[in-house]
């Protein structure tokens, strides 16, 4: 596997529902609401430069798959962000709700915690997206956007004001809940961190909420350049999972100390 240096990490954290850590003293909290989740699979060695130092593609390989047929994939996530607070307090109702669209990867350290990577996140609020961009080197982005819903479809709408230029339209029509998800809609769903760079240091900020509660969905639309904004391919195929969440309230714990691998 040529994106693997000579030094492999720790055996990957398990692949778990509810979350591995407890966040009694938060940071941060919000709510995710009405998430449409789309996938697809993509190489490992693909998208491996793009992640921070100390972190690998997460990979996943389906059952009845050969070995070494393991994939890792890219995520496109649209939903409501809900009343963002700090610590303890209540969350802002204006300014800490907004429509976000997130461009994300797959990735874990060396100590085996699995996270996300976000490539892009576009949000509708100046200040929250500015406050991100400057405290945890986020790349966020001040965009247009709004979500709605008729009956069981919602349509996402996206477009940046700064910089200009990227978009997405998105439909889903929700279809019924999933009594118990597979392995791999655990793997996409339920993680439990972000990895990232802060000034330079590696950075893995935890999170915890209770376990999604999922739904089917169907495609509708997906009109979008996002993803090659954000410095990746697209697939051809079309989107190997497709998941809608009515949300869930998350708590974001203090930054842990950086768990990257060993320098060969």
């Amino acid at each position: 596997m040529p994106y693997l240096s000579d030094c492999a990490p720790a055996l990957p954290e398990p692949i778990t529902a509810d979350p591995p850590r407890q966040t009694p003293r938060p940071l941060l909290t919000q709510s995710w609401l009405d998430l449409a989740f789309l996938h697809w699979a993509v190489d490992p060695a693909e998208v491996a430069p793009l992640l921070p130092a100390g972190t690998i593609p997460d990979t996943f390989r389906p059952a009845g798959a050969p070995d070494g047929a393991e994939a890792t994939y890219l995520g496109l996530v649209a939903f409501r962000m809900h009343r963002v607070g700090w610590f303890r307090l209540p969350g802002v109702p204006y300014l800490g709700s907004f429509p976000e669209t997130n461009v994300r990867l797959y990735s874990v350290d060396g100590r085996g915690r699995r996270g996300v990577v976000f490539r892009s996140l576009d949000a509708s609020r100046l200040i929250p997206a500015a406050v991100a961009r400057a405290l945890f080197r986020l790349p966020y982005r001040w965009s247009r956007m709004e979500v709605r819903r008729s009956g069981d479809v919602l349509r996402y709408r996206s477009r940046r004001r700064w910089p200009r230029g990227a978009y997405s339209r998105l439909a889903i029509r929700v279809g019924a809940p999933v009594a118990e998800p597979t392995p791999l809609e655990h793997f996409l769903t339920a993680r439990w961190g972000m990895h990232s760079a802060f000034f330079g240091r590696r950075l893995f900020l935890p999170n915890s909420h209770p376990r999604w509660p999922l739904h089917r969905a169907e495609l509708l639309e997906c009109d979008e350049d996002l993803v090659a904004a954000a410095g990746l391919r697209m697939p051809s195929e079309p989107p190997v999972s497709v998941l809608y969440s009515p949300g869930v309230p998350v708590r974001f714990g203090l930054p842990a100390r950086p768990g990257g691998l060993p320098t060969p």
